[in-house]
């Protein structure tokens, strides 16, 4: 398994911030897209570390597949290999009102966006001819002038957010790799998550190997009651900040909790955003989060993605100590 890391910093500082990530023993930074370009940090990242680099995630509908594609490819091989392109689909509102973009099926939109981007892959990789006749997407036209050539280090992996059966079984069915968003619970990844990926993975006649899984998982990891504080009142934040989404609430009602998304999108439409954490209780915070000491943290992990995870990206929604973390990923290396 690899660990991985949010790069969230300013430019001026993202090439000191992917080498202090790298030296704390992380394998892989990701971006997402927030306050901040998900594609230009990871160009600094590529230059001055080795890690690992992937968008998780690039909100996909505003974009042209043939935009992802060249920054895909531009990020490959600058990096030599190290590259996944990571996307999501983001909600409704946010498409429609904040990208002022087309909302439509998006479980249909996603699968011809994925079909799409790897066309125009094989395209420039293997000289197949760019015919994609679609719903929404169609590409016919690519001069000589227009293709960057193959990568000798072969075409980046698209991997997808996914949280819905339909999504989840398309996303298994035909992307290179899966992302969960960390507002999950291991319950929910076993009993509703797990099951949709075999789905799709029969129905697109591949096999587990075929697809690449990574979790994302909130993380709160302390060594002094400080740090805890801390680490409980960013984690306490975050979980009431994603639960106020009605997307969310799937993975609230599989613990018979959904009451509260209502409760607390309440509060977000009163502009109560400093209070959401207060109806986070501790049941709640620790069957989603992961909480504790490094060794605890580590124990934890390993119990709950051991056998399912490829890659785990620590969401960490607060000042972490670095010193803290490397702690914790020294502990997960001895397991």
């Amino acid at each position: 398994m690899k660990y991985d890391a949010s790069l969230q910093s300013s430019l001026a500082t993202t090439a000191d911030r992917a080498r202090a990530l790298e030296s704390l023993g992380f394998d892989g930074c990701f971006t997402y897209e927030g306050q901040t370009d998900p594609f230009y940090p990871l160009l600094l990242a590529a230059e001055h570390s080795s890690l690992d680099l992937y968008t998780n995630v690039a909100i996909a509908f505003p974009r042209s597949p043939m935009h992802l594609a060249y920054q895909a490819f531009d990020l490959q091989r600058f990096s030599n290999g190290r590259f996944i392109l990571g996307l999501g689909t983001q909600i409704q509102p946010h498409i429609e009102r904040r990208y002022s973009a087309v909302w439509g099926k998006p479980v249909g939109h996603m699968r011809e966006l994925i079909t799409a981007t790897k066309a125009i892959f094989d395209c420039w990789q293997n000289g197949a001819a760019l015919d994609v006749a679609g719903q929404y997407y169609n590409f016919n036209l690519l001069p000589p002038l227009f293709n960057p050539g193959p990568l000798d280090c072969g075409v980046p992996p698209i991997w997808v957010g996914a949280l819905g059966p339909k999504m989840t079984q398309m996303v298994a069915e035909t992307a290179d790799g899966i992302l969960i968003h960390p507002f999950h619970t291991e319950a929910f990844v076993r009993e509703h998550t797990l099951p949709n990926v075999e789905l799709g993975l029969e129905q697109g006649g591949r096999s587990r190997a075929d697809l690449s899984f990574g979790i994302d998982v909130m993380v709160g990891v302390y060594r002094t009651d400080e740090e805890k504080e801390v680490a409980e009142t960013g984690c306490r934040f975050n979980l009431g900040f994603y639960g106020s989404t009605p997307a969310y609430r799937v993975t609230l009602d599989a613990h018979g909790w959904g009451d509260l998304q209502p409760k607390l999108r309440t509060m977000t439409k009163e502009g109560r955003w400093g209070e959401l954490g207060t109806l986070i209780d501790h049941e709640v915070m620790s069957t989603i989060a992961v909480l504790g000491t490094p060794k605890e943290v580590a124990e934890q992990l390993h119990a709950r993605y051991g056998d399912i995870a490829d890659r785990l990206g620590f969401s960490m929604p607060y000042a972490a100590n670095d010193e803290t973390v490397a702690e914790l990923l020294r502990e997960l290396r001895l397991r």
